[in-house]
């Protein structure tokens, strides 16, 4: 049986050798390692081997399949080396033309408009912190100037975890909080920062509204700080954001982190301040809120509000973008929406 085994070797070795395409190759391995093939054939004859000679007949048999098995694969990878070569030497490739171009990915519209707020704000000598999108109530709220029960936390619908303590953050204002920590350096350093994120409410969604957006907020803190630099330092944004020419006003308002307060509005892009769903046809559209910050907050922060001062602002980028290119529904942003997004 040895001897059958060997001469079968030596013939489908040889055989190989004179496997010149895929078709022979192919045809080859089917006749001795397909599934209806000669070693397959050998395996289902150990039945009526002596069982003495079981396990030597079984180590053959596999050594076989390794050493064809192991020629085949070199075989292969020849005959297709040398018929690439082939076709190169006939032209039927030509290694010279281009590669096939690859489409490339284009910053979603709200990045590129984040990184516009980053260059203006960076340019005005504000730096850029990060905070968590995951807060604690207390730093979501309470040290924010909203004590429990208070129904200004009814302004905002929470998203809550199994502990009632973690949420997702409605919005980017803790980081009021953790950068004064971080950079007041114990209430004895101004602060000048934005903060951006995404923030999280459970909302109807609408073409005004998602239940995830960005935010943009944005903290001074000094000496002598007054609501004139807040309006100047806004309009300034404005100026470099939209031109000239953009209509601005400012509206009394109430926030329990500032006092006093006010939203920001610009007119309306989309309608020319004519009124549209967009601006809800009053022709002006929120783009922030602002206001001083509360001294529980400069307290909350560990700054004197005796011997400090500042104010702070949060936008929303995507409503940014809405005005900046006449976009009539925020729900475009999180749709992927490949013909919306091939735009920008």
């Amino acid at each position: 049986m040895s001897r059958d085994i060997a001469q079968l070797q030596q013939t489908a070795l040889g055989e190989l050798t004179q496997a010149d395409s895929p078709e022979t190759l192919a045809a080859w391995k089917s006749r001795y390692l397909g599934g209806k093939g000669m070693l397959k054939d050998l395996m289902s004859r150990i039945g009526s081997i002596a069982p003495d000679d079981r396990k030597t007949y079984g180590q053959t048999v596999n050594a076989l399949k390794d050493t064809l098995t192991a020629a085949f694969e070199a075989r292969e990878q020849a005959v297709n080396s040398v018929m690439l070569t082939r076709e190169i030497e006939q032209g039927a490739l030509d290694i010279t033309l281009p590669a096939r171009p690859r489409p490339q990915g284009r910053l979603h519209p709200s990045t590129r408009t984040l990184r516009r707020i980053y260059e203006i704000w960076a340019e005005m000598g504000f730096q850029v912190f990060l905070s968590r999108d995951v807060e604690d109530d207390e730093t979501n709220f309470t040290l924010l100037n909203f004590p429990p029960d208070h129904p200004a936390r009814d302004m905002q619908d929470t998203f809550y975890t199994t502990d009632p303590n973690i949420i997702m953050r409605t919005h980017t204002s803790p980081g009021q909080i953790r950068s004064m920590r971080a950079y007041g350096e114990n209430g004895t350093q101004p602060v000048r920062v934005v903060l951006p994120g995404m923030c999280y409410r459970f909302e109807q969604i609408t073409h005004r509204s998602e239940v995830q957006f960005h935010q943009v907020e944005g903290i001074v803190v000094g000496r002598n700080i007054r609501m004139s630099d807040l309006k100047g330092t806004f309009a300034e944004f404005v100026r470099r954001m939209f031109g000239d020419k953009a209509g601005l006003r400012f509206r009394a308002s109430y926030f329990p982190f500032t006092e006093p307060s006010m939203e920001i509005d610009l007119e309306c892009f989309v309608c020319g301040g004519q009124g549209c769903r967009i601006c809800k046809h009053s022709g002006w559209l929120e783009i922030a809120g602002s206001g001083m910050i509360h001294p529980n907050v400069l307290r909350n922060g560990g700054y004197d509000p005796t011997e400090w001062s500042g104010f702070a602002f949060g936008m929303g980028p995507e409503r940014i973008t809405l005005l900046r290119h006449g976009i009539e529904d925020i729900r475009y942003f999180w749709a992927n929406d490949q013909r919306f997004l091939n735009q920008f």
